[in-house]
């Protein structure tokens, strides 16, 4: 697949599917570097950042090695955050990030967001989603009061609707240097934020959850981020690929009466 001797970098690696991609790429013969704000004895090279505080990340970005074959943004945090940390975390601190690390690949590289089913609407969203993204990082805390962001699940929603259209804006932006990217967005995953993130949507959640014949494992993604990093997936830019137990598919025939 043409990772084995590559080198990636991770983050959100000490749990859930940041640590399973980061073993998966290791199995592959790929060497790991790994984010984040807590302590990943298992990556070849780790590096400390709370991706929560613009100066981490960008003494992070200055910090990390040049010429990495791929950046895997898969760091994140559960919708029970405030409105504010959730989209500092899970959108902007992705983006900016990014920015910093793309001119510094390899050529040919890989970049792969982590987005989620729950931005499975952002269509129904997009002057949310265009004002968080034209928003600089100073004016978080006045768009979670503008929009009602300050608490709840919505923010969690937004952040993820926001990444996968970033992601499609951005399919072309270095590709000067053949640099690609795309995203995954998975469904109920059994990681650390699971029950957190079922207790926060309720409901909504459990609905979907009883269409599906079991929960996902870290297993069920790293593999396709895997995919999305290899040779094999070079001609995907700006995708949004779906392991999701079938709930994409249950929702989309439900929203248009086709169940």
């Amino acid at each position: 697949m043409g990772i084995e001797g590559r080198t990636y970098i991770v983050t959100g690696v000490a749990s859930g599917i940041g640590r399973e991609t980061a073993l998966n790429l290791q199995r592959r013969g790929a060497v790991v570097v790994g984010v984040d704000k807590y302590q990943a004895p298992h990556v070849d090279r780790f590096f400390e950042a709370d991706l929560a505080d613009l100066a981490s990340i960008d003494e992070l970005a200055g910090r990390l090695p040049a010429g990495a074959h791929g950046l895997c943004n898969i760091a994140g945090v559960a919708p029970t955050q405030p409105g504010a940390m959730v989209l500092k975390v899970n959108t902007l601190a992705l983006i900016r990030l990014t920015h910093a690390l793309a001119p510094r690949l390899a050529d040919g590289a890989s970049i792969v967001n982590l987005a989620s089913m729950a931005g499975n609407g952002w269509r129904d969203h997009l002057d949310q989603v265009t004002d968080l993204l034209s928003i600089d990082w100073d004016e978080v805390d006045d768009f979670v009061e503008r929009h009602g962001l300050v608490e709840g699940p919505r923010s969690y929603f937004l952040s993820k609707e926001a990444v996968i259209v970033w992601t499609m804006q951005n399919r072309w932006t270095w590709r000067d240097h053949r640099i690609r990217m795309n995203c995954v967005s998975p469904g109920p995953v059994e990681t650390p934020i699971l029950d957190d993130f079922l207790e926060t949507l309720g409901d909504r959640a459990q609905e979907s959850v009883r269409n599906m014949d079991r929960f996902g494992t870290p297993s069920d993604v790293a593999p396709v981020v895997a995919f999305l990093l290899s040779d094999e997936g070079q001609w995907f830019r700006g995708a949004n690929l779906t392991p999701d137990g079938g709930m994409g598919a249950h929702l989309a025939l439900k929203r248009y009466g086709l169940g």
